[in-house]
């Protein structure tokens, strides 16, 4: 099934045509006052980050490490966002979080009417120090999720100013679509702005396996690149199938460049 995310937005006019460019992201909502805060302001998508509670009561939270407890539990962020119009995406921190966080998804997905990403690292990236999720493991917890959602599988990154930072290699990238080929769901690969102009030619072979495929571009908070960078990509590919979770300034910035502001 390919990606249905951008249909459902322009379905309810909040975006004007299928380029991904338009979509607008929170991240963090991972407190009642973030929550509140995203859902009322004008993004698209709103990102949280899930981990099980450090003590008892044990629990799917909304936090990102070292975090390890939470003004709201996973149950109570779902009540909050099934009362509104906006894409939630779930991003995993840990395993032991997958399957409880699954049960309490099950029974809620007849009430989630707009898109959901269930988000993780996967495998390991240019320089990723962090380890990854057990691909076999994660998938096999998600996997028999309804099939429109979206499965967000990134690689663990890093990046160092002044430096080369070198981009994601040809086995990485094969090693991604031996993990995803079987999938039946749409799948995003998370990609790190940054990192883009050393990996074209490796990430075009990526997204014409299959079109199921979309990239996800994102950048780190300190990450240093031209928004130039990113324009192969938006000349090369489908305005589909890229999206750019990109803060303000930068998206404005990469619009202008494109010469598509209007």
């Amino acid at each position: 099934m390919s990606d249905a995310t951008l249909d459902y937005f322009l379905a309810s006019a909040q975006i004007r045509n299928k380029d991904a460019l338009q979509i607008h992201w929170s991240h963090a909502a991972n407190s009642k006052h973030n929550i509140t805060e995203a859902l009322e302001g004008p993004s698209h998508m709103i990102e949280a980050d899930i981990l099980m509670r450090g003590h008892d009561p044990k629990e799917p939270i909304m936090a990102h490490p070292p975090e390890t407890d939470s003004d709201i539990t996973l149950q109570e962020w779902l009540e909050e966002v099934m009362a509104h119009s906006k894409g939630i995406k779930l991003d995993f921190k840990s395993l032991e979080a997958v399957a409880p966080s699954m049960v309490l998804l099950e029974e809620v997905w007849a009430q989630l009417k707009s898109p959901v990403w269930i988000n993780a690292d996967i495998l390991p990236g240019p320089r990723g120090k962090a380890t990854p999720l057990d691909p076999q493991i994660f998938l096999g917890a998600v996997g028999h999720c309804s099939n429109d959602v979206v499965f967000s599988l990134g690689w663990t990154t890093g990046w160092t100013a002044d430096t080369d930072n070198p981009g994601y290699s040809w086995d990485m990238v094969r090693e991604m679509e031996d993990v995803c080929r079987t999938l039946k769901h749409p799948v995003t690969f998370p990609v790190r702005a940054a990192l883009l102009t050393q990996s074209f030619s490796q990430l075009k072979w990526l997204l014409r396996q299959s079109d199921r495929y979309t990239l996800t571009v994102w950048t780190g908070q300190n990450d240093n690149f031209p928004v130039q960078d990113l324009l192969p990509y938006r000349k090369e590919f489908d305005k589909s199938r890229i999206y750019y979770d990109l803060p303000d300034s930068q998206r404005s910035e990469f619009i202008i460049a494109s010469g598509e502001w209007n």
